[in-house]
């Protein structure tokens, strides 16, 4: 793991009225990157509660504040952060603490196994079944059978990415959800 620890990572995380979470996710994304050389990059989609004034707050050297002028989305939060992001490998994750910030070094175990992007599984799902978890279900299946990607959950933001691959991939509309299949059908590993 010498290699990853010695280089930088970028931690991505769009937020949107996550003022509960986001002080409790900062540590437990210090707890697990102990050795690890990273930044944090929170992109506010303009949030209308305190998401903001507690990461200023915080005044952590390793945490970086993109502030939306407007709300656009997950998928243009996510490509504002990954811009940002100056790490040669970078994660991005949820801030609504449904993704573990633990289980970003088993990510990063996959990446040095020569893969470019690795997939997170929300496999203890918190949403409602009829609304959220049978639909999920149903376009998880069809994006694998139309692409011939099979992960298990496109929608889990919980990625690793290396930064050559995807700084090439351009977000719009809610495409973050494909990016893993159009990432593996432009050649890389996943």
């Amino acid at each position: 793991m010498a290699a990853l620890t010695d280089a930088l990572l970028s931690i991505v995380v769009p937020l949107y009225n996550e003022e509960e979470n986001v002080a409790l996710l900062t540590e437990k994304i210090h707890e697990s990157l102990k050795g690890y050389q990273y930044q944090i990059v929170y992109v506010d989609d303009f949030s209308t509660d305190g998401t903001r004034r507690v990461i200023q707050q915080l005044k952590d050297p390793k945490v970086h504040l993109i502030s939306l002028k407007k709300n656009y989305g997950q998928s243009l939060a996510l490509a504002a952060g990954l811009d940002y992001a100056q790490g040669e490998f970078i994660i991005t994750m949820d801030g609504d603490l449904q993704n573990d910030p633990a289980d970003i070094p088993r990510l990063l175990e996959e990446l040095e196994q020569g893969y470019d992007v690795v997939s997170g599984w929300r496999r203890d799902r918190q949403d409602r079944l009829l609304t959220r978890r049978v639909p999920s279900k149903a376009a998880n299946w069809l994006i694998a059978k139309v692409t011939g990607v099979r992960i298990r959950d496109n929608g889990c933001t919980l990625k690793a990415y290396r930064r050559r691959v995807v700084k090439k991939a351009r977000l719009y509309a809610e495409m973050h959800r494909f990016l893993v299949p159009m990432l593996s059908l432009s050649g890389s590993r996943v």
